[in-house]
């Protein structure tokens, strides 16, 4: 076991995350001089429902920032070994596997280790006949699987690293396993040694959300205040081989780490404190101290963990038909009845079992008039040449009509979308700003799938293509 702390930093905690995070990331964990990591947590379930609607309908089924994320960074974590780990692989790992063995080949660095982790494909299991039911007991009547996507843990992470990987891609994976493949292939950890194993998993944990933790989420203006937010400073966790860690954040950079920000983190998304269930182990968070060192440094030690659940959580994604989103504005005297009367009208005209929202919302002033050349009595400048809204909204009273229809026939959808057009002309009058959009929609449910029948292993990106 090696006795040298190892250093993970996260660059990016969901998929629309800054794209530029994980350069001070990497520039700190350069300047160590030790053994690191670079995890990247693109995917959330609603993220890889989108990615696996795109990728039914032709597109890419990996984050779509990925090669944006790695440009500036991949030529330095290659140079200094940093490996990467990333589920930025969505629906698509052997996609993303391919993209960035190409950025590698257009920067003119070494040809990196690439590493994709599969079995979070449940569509394509050995075991399917027998997990068919489970995937349609946890979905609507009628309903078929489109997708199934289990939550894999860290060892077949481990295990791409052992062989050797520079970079590891995954798909669906438990957003702390990205952490702990790393720390426990650093210091060879067993998956048996169940509190070694939750204290990988509470740094994944504290990373996993990326800038939440070093003072983004916790923001609160005269409550919470936080410096220089416009730079935050994405995590750093330094990990010794008895799992006690510091979380930190690149010298320099927005935010902060304390004590309260730790903790804020330490409890997101945890159901109980006491066992928190992930693929990996139970995590025991009870017995933990969090004590804040200064200078943006937080030392944490005491998880315990006790043996991992039998069963797996899957993402089932299935077929939600089509959504129309659309919009109409009324200003001036009697806009808000007008509004009403328009929602009106598109009730009568659409078809009943229809299923429509319909509000309206009073918006004073919209932002587009301030592009669109309006009034020149509308527009009142400060000396710096900025609009001033509340000026605005004195002179205007605007109401925005918001619409929302739902079908599985994509035709009665763009019927009522036309139909919000034609308010233009057709009454009630004074309507404009009409906008309008059509999307397919992917929905998800969950079920526990036995792990006997989860077949998981890691393998190198040229012998999957």
């Amino acid at each position: 076991m090696h006795s040298e702390l190892f250093r993970v930093g996260c660059g990016a905690g969901f998929g629309g995350d800054r794209i530029d995070a994980a350069v001070p990331v990497v520039s700190a964990l350069v300047a160590s001089g030790g053994p690191a990591c670079l995890m990247f947590e693109t995917l959330a379930e609603r993220t890889l429902a989108l990615s696996q609607l795109a990728r039914r309908e032709g597109g890419v089924g990996y984050d779509l920032h990925l090669i944006d994320r790695l440009r500036p960074i991949l030529g330095a974590c290659l140079q200094h070994k940093i490996s990467i780990v990333g589920n930025f692989g969505a629906a698509d790992p052997v996609g993303a596997a391919k993209a960035i063995d190409a950025l590698a080949r257009e920067l003119g660095v070494r040809a990196p280790k690439i590493f994709i982790v599969i079995g979070d494909d449940l569509m394509a299991n050995p075991h399917r006949a027998e997990i068919d039911q489970t995937l349609q007991d946890c979905l609507p009547e009628g309903a078929l699987p489109l997708s199934a996507n289990v939550y894999l843990g860290a060892a077949e992470i481990c295990d791409a690293l052992h062989a050797g990987a520079d970079i590891v891609v995954t798909g669906r994976v438990a957003d702390p396993a990205l952490a702990l493949g790393a720390i426990a292939a650093h210091f060879d950890w067993s998956f048996d040694d169940y509190n070694l194993i939750a204290a990988g998993t509470m740094a994944g944990h504290l990373l996993e959300c990326g800038g939440q933790v070093t003072g983004g989420y916790f923001a609160d203006p005269g409550m919470k205040n936080v410096p220089d937010l416009a730079n935050l400073g994405f995590p750093i966790v330094e990990i010794s081989g008895d799992g006690a860690m510091v979380v930190t954040k690149p010298e320099g950079t927005g935010g902060c780490v304390t004590a309260r920000t730790v903790k804020e983190q330490l409890l997101y998304e945890i159901h109980d404190p006491a066992a928190y269930l992930t693929p990996d182990v139970v995590l025991d968070l009870t017995g933990v101290s969090v004590e804040d060192l200064g200078q943006d440094r937080v030392a944490l030690r005491g998880a315990r963990g006790t043996k991992r659940p039998e069963t797996l959580k899957a993402t089932v994604c299935y077929d939600g038909g089509f959504i129309g989103e659309g919009g109409i504005s009324y200003s001036g005297p009697g806009a808000e009845k007008r509004a009403r009367l328009a929602i009106d009208i598109l009730r009568a005209r659409l078809a009943p079992d229809l299923q429509m929202q319909a509000r309206t919302v009073s918006t004073q002033a919209q932002m587009s008039t301030l592009f669109e050349g309006g009034p020149e009595r509308l527009i009142a400048t400060s000396p710096a040449g900025s609009y001033n809204l509340t000026e605005i909204a004195e002179i205007q009273n605007d109401v925005r009509v918001h619409v929302a229809v739902r079908s599985n026939d994509k035709a009665d959808v763009e019927r009522a979308m036309h139909e919000i057009g034609a308010l233009y002309t057709c009454g009630p009058g004074g309507g404009g700003g009409v906008r309008s959009t059509i999307r397919s929609r992917v929905y998800t449910s969950s079920a526990l799938i036995p792990r006997n029948l989860v077949v998981a292993s890691c393998q190198k990106w040229s012998d999957a293509k």
